[in-house]
């Protein structure tokens, strides 16, 4: 599945994006904000991302842009078709902070979600102390549902807030 928007193209990862991810991904930056990106960014984990969420339970997306093809970023969703909902994820190269590619990725993956896959609910967790990615989630359209206490990164227990918006509410 190809999405496309005014700015971007999101399209499947092949092994072909490894280097870039592991390079960009690899950012400290990157790694502080998001649960499940390890730093320093060890040597065949791309590929092993690549592989390990290539399932009908994920909808993974190379973010890039429309008329250079260079990689801005990663967006994805893990699915549970059972319960008929969907986590976000999403991260943007250092690079390209600040430009509104995560809210444009976002808005066009929610409406996929919801509208093509007909799933009911879109949900997101970012750390409090990045209030930047909860704007970006207030921008697909989601609402604040609360606070998740004590989610421990790098053994450091720290607060992530909690979006969603469901079908209707599109």
């Amino acid at each position: 599945m190809i999405l496309d928007t005014e700015r971007l193209v999101l399209r499947p990862p092949t092994l072909e994006d490894a280097p870039a991810i592991q390079r960009l991904a690899g950012a400290r930056e990157v790694a502080l904000n998001t649960l499940n990106i390890p730093h320093p960014y060890p040597d065949g984990a791309a590929e092993a991302w690549i592989g390990r969420h290539s399932t009908d339970n994920d909808a993974n997306f190379v973010i890039t842009l429309r008329e250079s093809g260079e990689m801005v970023g990663i967006i994805g969703l893990v699915i549970n078709r059972d319960h008929a909902r969907a986590e976000i994820g999403y991260w943007i190269a250092v690079p390209h902070w600040n430009r509104g590619y995560a809210t444009e990725a976002g808005r066009v993956v929610v409406r996929y979600a919801l509208e093509e896959l007909k799933l009911n609910r879109v949900f997101a967790e970012h750390f409090t102390r990045n209030p930047a990615s909860g704007r970006v989630l207030q921008k697909m359209g989601m609402r604040h549902e609360g606070t998740l206490r004590h989610i421990v990164k790098w053994g450091e227990p720290i607060d992530a807030e909690l979006y969603a918006i469901v079908r209707e509410e599109m």
